[in-house]
């Protein structure tokens, strides 16, 4: 069955890990737009997703009226954003047409506040608290507890409201520093070894390059890709998914297990190898 979806992980995926998507991306992307829904999805909160993917698709030359198949599934899909661009009331996939608009028209200007939650699944307070005593807990006892190399009103611990991320340096550390700090992943192992210990009903996957993401049973990108089917009213088949943690216990493996066709990259220059091809044929 053709494509009709392609669903992308963020970090080394499409961009360095917290960096808005490079310029090849975006262009490769605001391409696809006119013949794909585009559907990233990640453990990032809302405004990581404008900041690195949606600013610069607009930068790039994006219309508002390609924004419509833009859907971004934010922490791990557990909420789904759309921008409302007026052109539709109905949800879920619509045909993708050339809508030429004047400069003028309301339609061609792009406006920030016409992304709209579509739904949203939440942690309780009590939840979160939990899974912030657990993690800090794991991380101190394991002498990774690096409070004061955070940038100032950073946090190595964030409320993402269906989820919790734990990020070893805060957001705003640079990306050797990153990079660095546990490439093979075995840090983060350690420490949801320990957190599933303290607070055994929940679940943590490793993801990006310091973070871990702490959700309910469930919760993951599984739960994400089952919301996009529907919600997009589209069947496995009609989905290619990108990412690169696609190994047992990363976090795009839950997609893997779903039996989704996916393509495992290195970095955002495997994706746009991968992207300029698919444009090649579809074009």
């Amino acid at each position: 069955m053709r494509k009709t979806v392609l669903a992308f992980d963020i970090d080394q995926t499409l961009n360095v890990a917290k960096t808005p998507i490079p310029d090849e991306i975006a262009d490769l992307l605001i391409d696809c737009l006119d013949y794909y829904e585009i559907c990233p999805i990640s453990g990032q909160k809302f405004d990581q997703f404008l900041i690195q993917i949606v600013n610069r698709l607009i930068e790039r030359g994006a219309k508002p009226t390609q924004l419509e198949h833009l859907h971004l599934f934010v922490a791990q899909g557990t909420q789904y954003y759309r921008y409302n661009n007026y052109t539709t009331k109905q949800y879920g996939i619509k045909p993708i047409v050339s809508v030429e608009v004047s400069k003028n028209h309301p339609f061609a200007k792009y406006d920030e506040a016409k992304w709209e939650q579509v739904y949203n699944y939440p942690l309780t307070n009590e939840q979160v608290e939990k899974i912030s005593s657990a993690i800090e807990t794991a991380v101190r006892e394991l002498g990774f507890w690096e409070e004061d190399k955070l940038a100032p009103g950073d946090e190595i611990i964030e409320n993402r409201l269906s989820q919790v991320t734990f990020s070893a340096l805060g957001q705003k550390a640079g990306t050797e520093e990153k990079y660095a700090w546990d490439p093979d992943c075995k840090k983060r192992n350690k420490i949801v070894k320990r957190a599933k210990e303290l607070a055994p009903e929940f679940d943590y996957e490793v993801g990006g390059t310091t973070s871990i993401n702490a959700i309910t049973p469930g919760m993951n990108k599984q739960f994400g890709m089952k919301k996009m089917l529907k919600m997009l009213d589209v069947k496995k088949s009609e989905i290619l998914y990108f990412g690169d943690m696609t190994q047992e216990g990363g976090n795009d493996y839950p997609v893997v297990q779903m039996g989704i066709d996916t393509i495992t990259v290195r970095n955002h220059e495997d994706t746009a190898y991968a992207l300029r091809g698919i444009l090649g044929v579809t074009e």
